[in-house]
């Protein structure tokens, strides 16, 4: 058993000014994933400061026409939330696609983006695993690796990071704010999460001691043509093996505007810029979907257990913006409407 100290806080102020300066400090909220870390030993936390009570609940319009997503907002609220459902149901489609409604109704917005990854190896503390100790080595590499990554890999890390919400986020271009010692800051949702290089053990450009308080949306929420499909081993409570966000904005039967976020193939989620551009003033049909799928895996490495991964990924690129294409007006959702129609 570790000892830790606890803090209650009541204020942003208050909780950023008692970060003790070192790794040992951890904000807890929802705990869904932390708690998890410190039962398997992985997260050996000094102090804990418990956050559930700072006001950042809110789930607001902006003055710019977007939407602000309170950090401390619970899953379950944000995908129910009126104003999401209805101008953006991209994302509640995606936060409905993940963990069970027992989570989701735990989980905060915030925590969800610093989720850890569900790699096997990094579970095991039987194992060598760069993200838990720097410089042990990847076991996945050489390892039982089907759900690992297929992009933007490193020789230190092939793990991949588990969100469904973040991959929605990413598609929607997202701005995380922030908050620490040295004032306020504005993180775009495509640069706060990290890709492995060396120092897999860092998950995202959040810098110790700053606190996430809010999730902003921008005015564009594409509530008319949208998809998220999530491909896993089963039908509820499991991990994307690849995931996608698809986003159009058409003009007749051309593309105006396309997103493409993939989840479950990277340390982060993948978001392939090139592949949107060349999308834009094509027709919208299979054949240049199957272009950019095709442009968007063109540097994928697949490892002894994931090569189908390459392969699925662009099935399902596909398949998520051709029903994206293809929706009428949909039902309004709820985790059983969603567990019907859109889950593999």
């Amino acid at each position: 058993m570790n000892r830790f100290s606890y803090t209650k806080t009541h204020t942003l102020e208050e909780a950023i000014h008692e970060v003790i300066p070192n790794d040992g400090t951890k904000f807890i909220a929802g705990g869904t994933n932390l708690i998890d870390l410190m039962r398997a030993n992985i997260e050996r936390p000094d102090h804990l400061i418990d956050i559930t009570h700072l006001d950042l609940h809110q789930i607001e319009e902006t003055e710019q026409g977007g939407l602000r997503l309170g950090a401390l907002a619970k899953n379950s609220d944000t995908a129910y939330h009126e104003l999401v459902q209805k101008r953006y149901p991209l994302l509640a489609k995606a936060i409905l696609a993940g963990a069970s409604p027992q989570l989701r109704n735990m989980a905060t917005n915030g925590g969800n983006l610093l989720q850890r990854t569900r790699c096997y190896y990094f579970y095991d503390t039987a194992t060598p695993c760069n993200k838990r100790i720097p410089g042990q080595g990847c076991s996945a590499i050489h390892g039982y690796n089907r759900i690992h990554a297929i992009l933007g890999t490193s020789d230190y890390c092939i793990a991949t990071h588990p969100s469904d919400m973040c991959v929605a986020l990413a598609a929607l271009d997202a701005i995380v704010n922030v908050k620490g010692r040295e004032g306020e800051r504005t993180i775009a949702f495509n640069d706060f999460h990290r890709l492995p290089d060396d120092a897999a053990h860092i998950d995202s450009t959040l810098r110790q001691g700053e606190l996430i308080t809010s999730i902003e949306l921008p005015a564009k929420g594409f509530e008319k043509h949208y998809q998220y499909v999530k491909v896993r081993d089963r039908r509820s409570y499991a991990f994307a093996l690849v995931s996608v966000a698809a986003a159009l904005n058409l003009d007749g039967d051309s593309i105006a505007e396309a997103r493409i976020a993939l989840g479950g193939v990277a340390h982060k989620p993948w978001r392939d810029v090139e592949a949107e551009t060349f999308l834009q003033g094509k027709v919208a049909e299979p054949e240049n979907f199957e272009k950019a799928a095709e442009m968007i895996l063109k540097e994928a490495k697949g490892y002894k257990y994931n090569m189908f991964k390459i392969e699925l990924a662009k099935r399902a690129i596909v398949r998520a913006l051709t029903e994206a294409r293809d929706l009428q007006t949909p039902e309004p959702l709820n985790c059983y409407t969603y567990n019907r129609h859109h889950q593999l």
